[in-house]
């Protein structure tokens, strides 16, 4: 019976994945398609990577979303960081469900909502205070900035909560000050949920179209919209060579974000049993 269960349980994983990622794979496999048709298989080429990076429109697009997507998620993070040692360090204070509540919005707000009201937004500011009047990066990276927050304090707020606070304690009664127990002791502590909101807040903003396309201007076309504009117009050999370096681009800094910190959970291990033995020593 329980061999049954797990040969049917393997197969369902292995349906799951290949659903997941056969698309993903055929698009790989395309771009290096000679055929201009990209459901039409005609031979081994790598032209289309070639046609890519001298595709200056493209390549313009793909360096904004990239730049945006990583200022978006190294300030969201820092943010999200103390919107979430806020709720949960701070049991009770004026406003905390207020809080709470304005930062979870973005999770259940339609992003066409979002986008209609950061244009708002950033059209008052321009006529009350002469801020944000040519929309470009900087605009774009606000509203990224407000609409990925609320995903990195979930991540962040999940691991403080389970932290065990009296790590922390044990610190500061050996003298050390609360911003030193922070970086010593809780950063270390919460760092893979830090990479993986940072991942995440990378990820949602690199992927945005419809935010993006509120706040833009015309001189900052970002990469989702250059592909949904040219799209329209067929679908471009072009395109799968840009997915594909992009999978490329993400699996590694995954694989990177993986290896530090399992280095970084191995020394750790090692400090750990190292203080047990000198413990048992004593």
């Amino acid at each position: 019976m329980n061999r049954g269960v797990s040969s049917f349980t393997g197969w369902l994983l292995a349906a799951g994945l290949l659903f997941l990622y056969a698309p993903i794979l055929s698009l790989v496999v395309y771009s290096f398609n000679e055929s201009r048709l990209v459901t039409v298989w005609s031979g081994l080429s790598v032209k289309w990577y070639g046609e890519l990076f001298a595709d200056r429109q493209m390549m313009d697009a793909a360096w904004i979303s990239l730049k945006v997507a990583f200022l978006t998620a190294c300030a969201a993070v820092v943010l999200g960081t103390m919107a979430a040692m806020s709720l949960v360090r701070m049991r009770h204070f004026p406003g905390k469900t207020l809080l709470a509540a304005m930062i979870t919005a973005p999770l259940v707000m339609p992003e066409v909502i979002l986008g209609l009201s950061m244009l708002l937004m950033f059209v008052t500011l321009s006529d009350l205070f002469g801020i944000a009047g040519t929309r470009g990066v900087e605009t774009i990276w606000a509203a990224h900035v407000t609409f990925t927050l609320a995903f990195v304090t979930i991540v962040v707020a999940s691991r403080l909560s389970e932290l065990d606070r009296a790590l922390e304690e044990a610190a500061m009664d050996l003298g050390a000050g609360r911003v030193k127990v922070f970086f010593v002791i809780t950063l270390p502590i919460i760092a893979p949920a830090l990479v993986s909101a940072w991942l995440l807040a990378f990820t949602l903003s690199l992927d945005d179209l419809v935010i993006a396309s509120f706040v833009s201007g015309p001189s900052s076309t970002t990469l989702p919209m250059k592909v949904f504009s040219s799209v329209r117009l067929g679908v471009s050999p072009k395109v799968n060579a840009l997915a594909t370096l992009l999978i490329l681009v993400v699996s590694l800094a995954a694989l990177l974000a993986w290896w530090l910190l399992a280095r970084e959970e191995k020394r750790r291990q090692r400090e750990v049993q190292a203080a047990l033995r000198a413990d048992q020593e004593a």
